[in-house]
């Protein structure tokens, strides 16, 4: 059932609390879709390495598959939310993601094989890379309808806290699985995870799309090049963390890998409630400036870390910091785009982000190899200043 509001816009107001209740409907819709591929986000890599016998490199083609696909779903779920609702285009999403267990799961007898096993694990990728892009593009521009643009900030906070608490649940849970029964326990639970929040977001009321013209796609990419440059640029580090922190660990002798993907997630989630009302209040371009050079500091404390708690701590201080970036150049991105181009604006947006998660694994798995696991870290905190210059210059701009 579809009306024309499924709220009236909020009045505005600096706390970030205003819009909790109106979004969390969608936040649970987002967390357990997160949490679905976060149980397989810290057990796929291993199976690759230790159970595969394949080496970095193509850890890294595996795991940056998915951002393939991720680039032709944001596109699509982007067009599928401005032209048919944002409802449509989540309950599609939901449906991938049990498709990404199931094909999880058909890779399971294939231990023997290598290739077929590998070709289903990057044919899973890439249904996730579908997946991700439709649930977290529409429940964004579906927030947006339910809250109003003067909390677009809050949409992109409370979002991301759904986002990252469902990666910070899933990869314990995933190598807990993992331990007990296999790569079939997890593929198994990310198929009954997904089912569960395709039944709930089904009974959630939606929205009409607007009737008027949309900008076309390539004008909408076009908007939102430059936030989308300091994203791609803040995003290298995520990507790092998240294919590589298990090997990494693994490497110096250290348990607790997958805890890294949990602390990047929990420092993502503390620095958006704490800090999430910034942008909308002082602009997005400002608190991206200041927060991705703390990321930066959390992605070389992972590179000089003497003991695995150094490097939790530098995964936390890199997630805060590359959530509140995301949160402020994802304002600036949407800001840029007309209202009924929403929904393009933000998978036009998030596609600069799959550059990064698509190209930064592959080629963080070819550093690795010749300059060791450590390295790809020091590089992110690189792209990391990169993005605080490109936040500059969007500083500048606006003043």
């Amino acid at each position: 059932m579809n009306s024309p509001s499924a709220a009236s816009p909020l009045p505005a107001s600096n706390s970030i609390w205003t819009a909790f209740l109106p979004l969390l409907p969608l936040m649970l819709t987002v967390f357990v879709g997160f949490l679905a591929m976060g149980i397989a986000l810290p057990v796929v890599p291993r199976h690759v390495h230790d159970v595969l016998g394949q080496g970095t490199v193509v850890v890294g083609l595996v795991m940056g598959s998915q951002y393939i696909s991720s680039v032709l779903g944001r596109m699509g779920a982007g067009g599928l939310t401005d032209t048919r609702g944002p409802r449509r285009a989540a309950l599609a999403g939901l449906v991938a993601a049990c498709g990404v267990g199931i094909t999880y799961l058909a890779c399971v007898p294939f231990t023997d094989s290598p290739r077929v096993a590998l070709a289903l694990l990057v044919a899973a990728r890439l249904l996730t890379g579908i997946t991700e892009s439709f649930i977290i593009t529409s429940t964004m521009a579906w927030g947006l309808v339910r809250v109003g643009p003067a909390h677009a900030g809050k949409v992109f906070g409370w979002m991301g806290v759904a986002l990252f608490g469902g990666f910070a649940a899933g990869a314990p849970l995933g190598t807990a699985l993992y331990a007990r029964f296999g790569f079939a326990g997890v593929a198994v639970a990310v198929s009954l995870t997904a089912a569960a929040n395709l039944v709930g977001t089904s009974f959630m009321r939606g929205v009409t799309p607007s009737t008027l013209p949309r900008l076309p796609f390539y004008r909408v990419l076009h908007v939102v090049k430059l936030p989308g440059l300091g994203l791609t640029l803040c995003s290298v580090g995520y990507a790092m963390i998240a294919a590589f922190a298990v090997l990494l660990f693994g490497q110096r002798g250290w348990g607790g890998g997958a805890l890294a993907v949990t602390f990047m997630g929990l420092g993502f989630i503390a620095g958006r409630l704490l800090f999430g009302h910034l942008p909308d209040q002082v602009g997005g371009a400002r608190v991206a400036l200041y927060c991705v050079l703390v990321e930066a500091v959390g992605l070389a404390l992972i590179w000089a870390a003497p003991h695995p708690a150094w490097a939790w701590a530098g995964a936390a201080l890199g997630g805060g910091g590359y959530g509140l970036g995301f949160q402020g150049f994802g304002l600036e991105a949407v800001r840029r785009a007309p209202p009924q181009s929403r929904g393009s604006a933000m998978g036009a947006y998030v596609i600069f982000q799959d550059i990064a998660m698509g190209l930064a694994p592959p080629l963080g798995g070819l550093l690795a190899d010749t300059a060791g696991l450590g390295a790809v870290y020091l590089a992110a905190a690189f792209g990391a200043l990169g993005a605080a210059g490109v936040a500059a210059t969007l500083v500048r701009k606006a003043a």
